[in-house]
């Protein structure tokens, strides 16, 4: 029944959270992180085996097309490639995470999922002026790490959200 559910009698995203614990490294996992000792330890039943360490070059091009949706620029590359540092692939990712790069990548995934057209997509498809301005609020949007929750209110509250903030009567 829902009551049992909302009470967690069962129901997975009810239960506690609680911390795994990794399965022992082998088969030369055990310099790998976490995930890779838990995907290992799946892999092996199946006598499959984790593939070899991807190379600096090869993570700096992967982060860079993920992150961005191009490839990284000579100047990146040089950076990252001769950064000796054991945190150089973390920083690496905050910088692309940083670029406006990063928003226009993943923003055009929910500028999909919206539908969004500088069109009216009538039979005459005559252009929208300022359809621009709600493509270019998603952008600032993921570029700002603004929090889901807020990204959605602001999209629902839509033109009224500025006039209640102008107010004070919504929190920013």
């Amino acid at each position: 029944s829902v009551t049992n559910r909302a009470a967690g009698d069962g129901f997975w995203s009810f239960r506690p959270l609680r911390a795994p614990t990794p399965p022992a490294g082998r088969g030369g996992a055990s310099d790998r992180n976490a995930v890779d000792l838990f995907v290992q330890a799946r892999l092996e039943p199946a006598r499959l085996m984790l593939q070899p360490r991807a190379s600096k070059r090869t993570l700096l091009r992967r982060a860079c097309f993920d992150l961005t949706g191009l490839p990284p620029t000579p100047a990146e590359a040089a950076t990252f490639l001769e950064d000796p540092s054991p945190d150089a692939f973390a920083r690496l990712v905050a910088r692309f995470l940083a670029t406006p790069a990063y928003g226009e990548r993943w923003g055009r995934h929910w500028l999909d999922v919206v539908r969004y057209a500088d069109a009216a997509g009538e039979a005459a498809d005559f252009p929208v002026p300022e359809a621009y301005r709600y493509r270019n609020w998603v952008i600032a949007a993921l570029n700002a790490d603004k929090p889901f929750g807020a990204f959605i209110q602001e999209q629902v509250a839509g033109d009224l959200l500025s006039e209640r903030l102008s107010r004070g009567r919504l929190a920013a």
